[in-house]
This record gives structure tokens, sequence and C-alpha cells, in this order.
């Protein structure tokens, strides 16, 4: 379903950009949400509500068109969907983006009209931070309606659950591919050095791993060098550069068919959301020797937390549980060895069968070929 603000012909319009997207998935709904007062322009992409309500984070970009926001609201429900699932969560997935700039454009009168708009969708979608919001932000938000997670004086920023799953989807990939139960000098290139990226590293700093890092921002790199001694690579070098782990930390499809050949890592595990540019570059990746680690499956973390937060935020389960993501990765290599796939499409069988058993539907064992 597809609705929106406007004229009987612009909803009509809209319907058919939508469904006509490439990345169109059967998606449930997708509500776009324009407000002038507030300058809101703002659209929900509800994946999938098989397991439960759709949980996704509120990313506000300045896309340069309502179609570019459409396709990323699109990828990144769908993702969510997936992530639940492979989590073991009894939730759907579901998105949220907001078009603007968020250092120039975002005001708290935006956030609660935003927070109205969540609302007018009665509990289908839930809301929290992601890429341009905070949880300040989701604090203002929360002041107009309960359906949002991830709050201050609860499970509050998801970046240090994030960097953990991360970090444990890390230690896993080095003890299938490499045979070591240890990080001590083993180099990791982690391309964007954001909230999820910082605690990567320090996660890793800790355990004794070598650091290569690229940033777009001077002051993220010296402050990376500062805290972990981290070696600066140029950005356009880092998915090439000489390491054992590759973990790309930034904004999606980095993996496509001009960078998958120039990876030397022997594995990719990053906390970015859709890190392949197209579905055929998982198995790019196979039969180029590397070891990938799904990124919704890697970076589970954040949306693991917040069901760790009410009645009272308990970090110790929350992040007992997230290191259950060693053991799932583990799991799924295993899995897709044995029957001879790449691990995104075994990841992408074992979440069909969940969702085809909650149906009621057959269900067609994740290993037959």
């Amino acid at each position: 379903m597809v609705t929106t603000s406007g004229t009987e012909p612009e909803r009509k319009g809209l319907a058919m950009t939508v469904m006509s997207n490439r990345d169109f998935a059967d998606h449930q709904e997708v509500v776009f949400f324009h407000d002038g007062d507030s300058g809101l322009r703002a659209i929900v992409a509800i994946h999938d509500t098989t397991l439960g309500p759709a949980l996704g984070g509120c990313r506000m970009w300045p896309y340069t068109s309502e179609d570019e926001a459409l396709t990323d609201v699109l990828r990144l429900s769908r993702g969510m969907t997936y992530k639940a699932a492979m989590a073991g969560l009894e939730l759907g997935g579901g998105k949220a983006v907001i078009i603007g700039d968020p250092r120039r454009h975002k005001t708290e009168a935006l956030l609660r009209r935003f927070g109205r708009f969540v609302d007018t969708l009665d509990g289908r979608y839930i809301t929290a931070e992601d890429v341009g919001t905070s949880v300040e932000d989701m604090d203002v938000v929360r002041q107009v309606t309960d359906h949002v997670a991830g709050l201050g004086g609860l499970s509050g920023d998801p970046s240090p659950a994030t960097a953990w799953g991360v970090f444990s989807g890390i230690r896993a990939a080095v003890l299938h591919r490499l045979g070591r139960d240890d990080l001590n000098g083993i180099t990791v290139a982690v391309q964007g050095f954001g909230h999820v990226g910082r605690w990567l590293c320090r996660y890793l700093h800790q355990a004794g791993a070598k650091l290569l890092v690229a940033d777009l921002r001077d002051e993220a790199l010296e402050q990376a060098v500062a805290e972990f001694g981290a070696e600066i690579v140029p950005l356009e070098q880092i998915l090439a550069a000489e390491a054992d782990v590759l973990a790309p930390c930034a904004l999606g499809a980095v993996l496509d068919d001009a960078t998958i050949p120039t990876i030397r890592a022997g594995i990719v595990a990053g906390a970015a959301n859709n890190q392949l540019a197209e579905p055929r570059h998982g198995e790019m990746l196979n039969r180029h020797g590397v070891l990938y680690a799904p990124d919704y499956v890697v970076n589970a973390g954040g949306i693991i937390n917040i069901i760790y937060e009410r009645p009272v935020y308990d970090r110790e389960a929350a992040f007992r549980h997230i290191g259950g993501i060693f053991d799932t990765l583990t799991d799924l290599w295993r899995r897709a060895e044995r029957a001879g796939l790449a691990p995104d499409l075994m990841a992408d069988r074992i979440v069909e069968e969940r969702l085809a058993a909650k149906r009621g539907l057959p269900v067609q064992l994740a290993e037959a070929s």
C-alpha cells in the first residue's frame, strides 16, 4: 500500500513510482509525508510485519531527489526485516528517511511533526535514531508518540552495541578463516570513523589489533590516531588496503564490480547497511575468496540492544545476546559451505524459512540447493 497527501492522480503516480523501483520487494506499506510549515519531507517504508511490528531507524540525509530517498528507504527497510529475523527477534522491518541536511534543516518543529506522522501509523512502525539523527532527537519525537525506541535514559545510543556485534563477528571470522582465537596483531581496515566506527576501533584496539582508518573528516582521523594509534589511509584506497579484515562502517553499496577485485583482505565484516551494491556481489566476493559476514547479520547489535531497554535497560543481558552473533555467523558459514552457497544467500534462505514457517507456509530446508 502506498499512501501520501495530495490529489488522486498524484497518489497513483507515486504508487507507480514505488512499485516500479527495482528495490521494491513486496513492501507492505510505503507512506510519503510532506509538511510545508516545518519543511518535513519524509518516507516510511514498512517491509514486513510477519514476526512483529516494523522497527527501524530514521535517517536524515540530503538526498538529491525523492527517488534516491525512496530507493534508500526500500533497501534499508527490507534489510531490517532480515536483520530482525536472523537475530531471532519478534520484530518486523521498517525504516524512515527524512530528506534534508541535518546540519541545516533539522529543527524541533520538524522532529515533532515527524513524530506525529509516525503516530498516525498506529504502532505498525517504531522509529529510532540513525544516520543524521540522534538519541536526543528521538527524545523530542517521543514527546508526541510512543512508537519510538532507543531513548535517553534507556538503551540510548546504539553505537556501542552495534560495534560490539561487529567486533564479535570479526572474532568469529578470524577464527573461522585464520584459525586464531585472538586478534592480537590482526590488521583491520576500517572505512568510516563515525559513532559505530569509533566504538569498533576501541574494541579492536583493546584486543591488540592494528588499525587502518579512512574517513572524510580530518578531525575524525586525528582522533583515530590520538586514541588508538591508527594508521591513516586515503579514503579511495581503504577498500584495497593490505589487511586481514575490511570493515565497511560508512554508507552502503561499496562492494561492487569495481571494488571487489581490488580487495586484499580475506574477510569483510563491517557495520554499514546494504554493503553489496547488488545481490550478485555476494557470490562475487565468494569467488574472490573473501569470507563475507552478511551485513544484516553482523550489524544486528543495535536492534538486539533495543529489546532490552524496557521496563529497565539491562545492558549486561543485551551485550550477552549481542555476543551471540559470533555463534550465529559461525553456524551460517558452516551451513553455507555445506550447501555450496555464498554466505549472504544462505542467510537469506534462513530468514525466508523462518518467515514462511511463521506464515504457515511449506518450509524448504535452507541447506537444500
